[in-house]
């Protein structure tokens, strides 16, 4: 692929895209959206991205896969196992002290790895008491593996023994499922951060190794909604790689590494 970000072939393969999987790839860092593109048209031996774009429209298991390669749907049961034991530790039950019930929102929610580390921290700290849980995502079918809640050995890996022991059950092939009470907890919807609505009042979002992969524009928009989304004295919880610079002009202010709070509380 020669140039093809800066021609018009990438614009019309953009559109095919946005019309197949609904993604605007324009929201896409330019070199990195090119190394991934030349990845995949390497991979499936293409010489353009108009036969990539050909290829789609009819295979609808290549378009399958083209959009987990594009979304990147990767995630684990306590990934970064110390920002986890931060949360669970001092950022939730201080909340906790001024909520009696607490909205989260998992936003990229992948196949739910985040979200339900989360259920599963609030039912230690506040057993059996009903919190408002959301976790979104723009590929149909994460938020169906989130559904189905069957993950690998790999993938709760460093989730604590205790809480493995506690909340999941063998499963077919080696697998775990994890408790349908806490599945049944979690609303998931799917959810374009990029065109949707936010949610308001929310006193936790989990937003992590999601934008790095948009443009600057992007994510600035992205921190300002989801400060919008917060209520006063929430968290916004980022990737460990990912840092918020100048936040106080957004409105929050740096709790820890990985944590901002909005101000107002």
């Amino acid at each position: 692929m020669t140039q093809a970000l800066l021609d018009s072939e990438f614009t019309v393969f953009r559109n095919r895209v946005l019309k197949l999987i609904g993604l605007d790839l324009e929201y896409y860092k330019g070199s990195q959206l090119k190394r991934r593109l030349d990845a995949f048209l390497r991979r499936h031996q293409l010489n353009d991205l108009t036969a990539l774009a050909h290829k789609l429209e009819k295979d609808t298991q290549l378009l399958k896969e083209f959009r987990d390669y594009l979304t990147i749907n990767v995630s684990e049961f306590y990934r970064n196992a110390e920002k986890f034991d931060e949360l669970a530790r001092i950022h939730l039950p201080a909340l906790l002290k001024k909520h009696q019930t607490l909205s989260v929102w998992s936003a990229g929610c992948s196949h739910g790895a985040e979200i339900y580390t989360v259920t599963m921290i609030l039912e230690e700290l506040t057993p059996g008491r009903k919190h408002q849980l959301l976790a979104t995502d723009v590929d149909n079918y994460s938020l169906e593996r989130a559904g189905q809640a069957i993950y690998t050995e790999n993938e709760v890996r460093s989730l604590p023994e205790r809480l493995r022991k506690r909340y999941f059950h063998p499963s077919i092939n080696g697998s775990l499922q994890l408790d349908r009470r806490l599945v049944e907890r979690v609303e998931l919807r799917r959810h374009d951060l990029l065109k949707d609505l936010f949610p308001r009042g929310v006193h936790l979002i989990l937003c992590r190794n999601v934008v790095i992969y948009f443009t600057e524009e992007a994510k600035a928009r992205l921190y300002q909604r989801f400060v919008e989304s917060l209520a006063p004295g929430g968290l916004l919880f980022i990737g460990a790689t990912e840092t918020i610079f100048q936040p106080q002009k957004l409105g929050l202010d740096l709790v820890a590494s990985c944590f901002y709070r909005k101000q107002g509380a």
